[in-house]
């Protein structure tokens, strides 16, 4: 029986069983089933889902299936989780449009579908959403109100007046007064207890001054946000771009890294400090990379608009992987052989590598897609696959909390990728996408593709 008569099979018996008031139970089988941790991927699966979580899991001999279970085979195939990130923008990208006036619920969903269809279950809105309609629409996608969608969790941001997200996102954000503007270590604990009351449990802090152009963020004010902050349990995400400052941050006790170095080269003095602290650390080194649509490759292009594309390959610079985009960028040689020697030295020292991609400013390191860029990057810096997926699964959901996310094991949300090929032999593989499962549901991706293509419909 092939794949798609099984899952049409699946769904008759699912019916059927429904009708009857039967508990919902269905076995995906025949699979290699990736976890999301250290542990050895599981040869010929099985796993059973009921009521949207994971009851059981094993080898495919060994799991005991309920009478009257539907049965999906996925023979040939290779599961892993729905991915999780914990860094990027939502709102306001609209792609035939940019600003505050797209940052609408319909557009967040949008946002959030967009993640979905590419495999990622949980997706952080960090720092320059306004709070108040970012925590509805958390509240109200808890409750069913939204169609199937990656989980939107939000964080607050806080930042000297007049500084903060780069000028792009500065646009909107003073627009809606996203941002928490402080000045002083009072005004900064008062914010955090605000955020501490609303039951947030991570904020942004941007200590950058972006090459002196911004104001920076004092030590005085950081500390006591981070003080503050882990007093009420909160984790404290710090956007610092140097290295002076990434050691000031980190020695102050920020919780997790935004961004890597890209400057200069780490010293010693702090990989010893990443040692002993051993910081969470989003890369986002994909932020701004446009050029996998310049190659033209149809996974990158599933979700934008024809006109989108269009615009991005007349405009972009060419990167040494993409070689179809216009003129070479003068610093891309510069900035590889940095990144090429702190990002190993950043693992081996401790930091604790977690899937982060800033997507939301650019429409061509767009929602989804931008995951998959992050992914393949790691693995060219130095990663294995496998720990390339464990970044982008089990640790995050570990950061964050999400303690029923990120692993494929029994109690677990039943939040899945089906690829028609292995990303631990090939990390490429992870946009093999054949399939996504959210609480157990299968995402209708043509439908959504359909849809992605045609003009954006931001209000």
């Amino acid at each position: 029986m092939t794949t798609s008569r099984s899952i049409g099979a699946a769904l008759t018996i699912f019916i059927a069983m429904t009708a009857a008031g039967q508990p919902q139970a269905v076995v995906y089988e025949g699979a290699r089933l990736i976890a999301g941790d250290e542990s050895s991927p599981i040869e010929n699966s099985a796993f059973l889902v009921r009521n949207g979580r994971i009851a059981a899991i094993g080898r495919r001999e060994d799991l005991k299936v309920p009478r009257g279970a539907a049965h999906v085979d996925l023979s040939g195939k290779t599961v892993i989780p729905a991915l999780i990130n914990v860094h990027a923008h939502l709102g306001y990208e609209g792609y035939t449009s940019w600003g505050a006036a797209n940052y609408t619920s319909q557009n967040l969903l949008d946002h959030v579908q967009r993640e979905a269809f590419y495999g990622t279950g949980a997706v952080m809105s960090v720092g320059s959403g306004p709070t108040a309609p970012s925590m509805q629409f958390q509240r109200e996608q808890q409750t069913g109100r939204f169609p199937a969608a990656a989980q939107f969790l939000f964080m607050p941001g806080m930042a000297p007046p007049n500084g903060g997200p780069d000028e792009i996102l500065r646009a909107a954000t003073s627009t809606l007064h996203a941002v928490h503007e402080v000045s002083t270590a009072s005004e900064a604990r008062a914010v955090v207890r605000e955020i501490a009351k609303a039951k947030i449990r991570n904020v942004k802090i941007w200590v950058d001054d972006r090459r002196g152009t911004y104001p920076k963020m004092s030590p005085e004010v950081y500390q006591a946000v981070i003080d503050e902050a882990h007093r009420h349990g909160i984790k404290v995400h710090a956007h610092a771009t140097t290295l002076p400052d990434q050691k000031a941050v980190v020695r102050a006790g920020a919780d997790v890294l935004v961004h890597l170095v890209q400057n200069e080269k780490l010293d010693d003095e702090y990989l010893e400090l990443l040692r002993e602290k051993k910081p969470y650390w989003a890369t986002v080194i994909g932020l701004g990379d446009q050029t996998a649509v310049c190659q033209h490759d149809p996974f990158f292009e599933q979700a934008l608009p024809d006109s989108v594309i269009a615009q991005i390959r007349a405009t972009t610079q060419r990167r040494p992987l993409a070689p179809s985009c216009g003129p070479p960028s003068p610093n891309a040689g510069a900035r590889e052989a940095v990144l090429a020697y702190n990002f190993p030295r950043m693992i081996s020292a401790g930091a604790r590598i977690v899937l982060g991609t800033d997507t939301g400013v650019h429409p061509g390191h767009t929602f989804g897609s931008g995951e998959h860029l992050e992914l393949a990057r790691w693995v060219q810096l130095g990663l294995t696959p496998q720990q390339a997926i464990v970044a982008a699964t089990s640790r995050p959901a570990e950061l964050l909390g999400l303690k029923d996310r990120g692993k494929l094991a029994a109690g677990m949300r039943a939040d899945f990728v089906v690829l028609d090929a292995d990303p631990l032999e090939n990390i490429l593989n992870s946009r093999r996408i054949s399939a996504v499962y959210l609480d157990g549901s299968k995402l209708d991706r043509d439908a959504l593709a359909a849809g992605f293509k045609s003009a954006h419909r931001a209000n």
